[in-house]
C-alpha cells in the first residue's frame, strides 16, 4: 500500500509540473499575441504561421488530457480553465490575424 501511494503521489506531482509549463506556455503566447496588437509591424505571415502552430499544438496537449480519477477538483478546476484560455486566446489570435489575411 505503501509503494501505491508513493506511486500516486509521484504521478500527482508530474501531473502538476505538466499542468504549470503548459500554463507558462499559454502565458507567453498571451503575451507575444498582445505585444503583436499593439505593433501591426510584427503581425507577418511568417509570425501568423509560427503562432497558429503553437495554439495548435497547445490545444491539442490541453484538449487531449484526461482526467485520471485521483485529482483533485481543483487540478480539474485547472484543466477547465486551461480549455477556456487556449479557446479564447485562439480567439484573441484571429482578432489579430483574421483567417483571409493569415497565411
Amino acid at each position: 500500500m505503501k509503494r501505491q501511494n508513493e506511486m500516486m503521489a509521484s504521478f500527482a506531482m508530474a501531473h502538476r509540473e505538466f499542468m504549470s509549463n503548459l500554463e507558462s506556455s499559454i502565458g507567453l503566447l498571451e503575451k507575444d499575441i498582445d505585444e503583436t496588437v499593439e505593433m501591426e509591424s510584427l503581425c507577418t505571415d511568417e509570425w501568423c504561421m509560427a503562432t497558429e502552430h503553437n495554439l495548435d499544438e497547445l490545444t491539442k496537449m490541453i484538449y487531449s488530457i484526461s482526467e485520471p480519477r485521483w485529482i483533485t477538483d481543483e487540478d480539474s478546476r485547472r484543466i477547465s480553465n486551461l480549455r477556456r484560455r487556449i479557446h479564447d486566446l485562439y480567439a484573441r489570435y484571429r482578432s489579430v490575424r483574421p483567417v483571409e489575411a493569415c497565411c
